[in-house]
């Protein structure tokens, strides 16, 4: 959603985001600012930005090649204005395959950045680095023979970056990899996610003393990652080997697909349920999510039949089901619910409430629910 897809690469959708056209714009205004020829800096700006995508492409397939070739899933890249994220619904188990899969990026991006410097002195003098930098720093005339190098620079400071040992980048997986060869996955996630906290502390207190605002936002980015992987791990832990069966709703209101929108209204206003089976002799046929009561009321108003708002096609999950993988598939979806299904037979819901819910008791006392490893 927001995203439009581009191709199809190892059956991974390469999608870009809405607003990639902005990072676009900026690379046409930064780069046209201060030239003799305004129009050809920004030219210039544009089709260096659009090259850079494609070496960070090039670096996301890593990263998910890996991960598939290890057992993971990847269910898209997408490229947004601060650059590409591969989404994947699985990461792979051992520490030396996260280790191998965090490092295929960085070094995918180094092997293009000397392979484009090689290829620069193949093709230009030697001087051509000299003027290149000379150029770049004050803001002179920006000549199409520093495409290469530009872009060699680049992917050599883009390799560089993400080794920095704080999540989201590559080098925060890395470091936990390496750690949790002598510790359990948790602890070494925990200690990894402390040390990007206080990186970012230090780039942003370095962003505050040289009134530097992008080292700030950079400082920004790296705490935000750090602590939202900290958070994912904490919940993977809890809830690691717990099934649906332990979690779901049991019985919950269910509406007839020829009911009256006004039904599902009732009901809402009865007690504290907001999505609805639509189920027609006991097989589930559909599903009337909050969302889709409210469109059906502002669109055609209550007396309309419920079939005709319901949804048709989502996803589904069975008793046996992991609860974590069943949370990371909501959570990917934004779906507020999942019907639970066993051969065919309805059998519940289970809601974002019932995850947080067992999140909560598992943390209170771990006993409590029985794990199957």
């Amino acid at each position: 959603m927001g995203s439009l897809k581009l191709v199809t690469i190892k059956g991974i959708p390469i999608r870009v985001h809405i607003t990639f056209p902005l990072i676009l714009l900026w690379a046409a205004v930064q780069f046209g600012r201060g030239q003799s020829n305004m129009w050809q800096g920004a030219l210039f700006g544009v089709a260096v930005t659009l090259l850079l995508f494609l070496c960070v492409v090039l670096h996301e397939l890593a990263h998910s090649l890996f991960a598939i070739q290890f057992g993971g899933r990847v269910n898209e890249i997408t490229l947004l204005p601060l650059g590409g994220v591969a989404q994947m619904e699985r990461l792979p188990d051992r520490p030396y395959q996260e280790l191998l899969m965090a490092l295929a990026g960085p070094v995918t991006s180094g092997i293009i950045g000397i392979g484009l410097a090689f290829l620069t002195l193949f093709l230009f003098p030697l001087r051509i680095w000299t003027d290149f930098l000379r150029a770049l720093s004050s803001g002179g005339t920006l000549s199409w023979s520093y495409l290469l190098p530009y872009l060699a620079i680049t992917n050599l400071f883009l390799a560089g970056f993400n080794l920095l040992p704080a999540f989201p980048m590559d080098g925060g997986r890395v470091l936990r990899a390496i750690l949790a060869t002598v510790m359990p996955y948790g602890r070494a996630t925990a200690l990894a996610v402390r040390v990007g906290q206080a990186l970012a502390w230090m780039l942003g207190l370095l962003g505050l003393l040289g009134r530097d605002v992008f080292l700030i936002l950079v400082a920004l980015f790296v705490y935000a990652g750090a602590t939202q992987e900290g958070r994912l791990v904490q919940l993977k832990t809890a809830l690691a080997g717990l099934r649906v069966r332990q979690a779901y709703s049991h019985s919950p209101q269910a509406v007839h697909p020829e009911d009256p929108l006004s039904r599902a209204v009732d009901l809402m206003l009865e007690g504290f349920q907001s999505d609805f089976p639509v189920c027609e002799e006991g097989r589930l046929v559909g599903m009337l999510t909050r969302t889709g009561v409210l469109r059906g009321l502002r669109e055609y108003g209550p007396q309309v039949p419920i079939h005709a708002v319901m949804q048709r096609e989502f996803p589904i999950a069975s008793p046996e089901d992991d609860l974590f993988d069943i949370q990371q598939q909501m959570s990917e979806r934004g779906a507020e619910v999942v019907p639970v299904v066993d051969a065919g037979t309805f059998l519940g819901l289970l809601t974002r409430q019932d995850l947080e819910e067992a999140y909560r008791l598992v943390t209170a006392y771990p006993a409590l629910l029985p794990r199957r490893r």
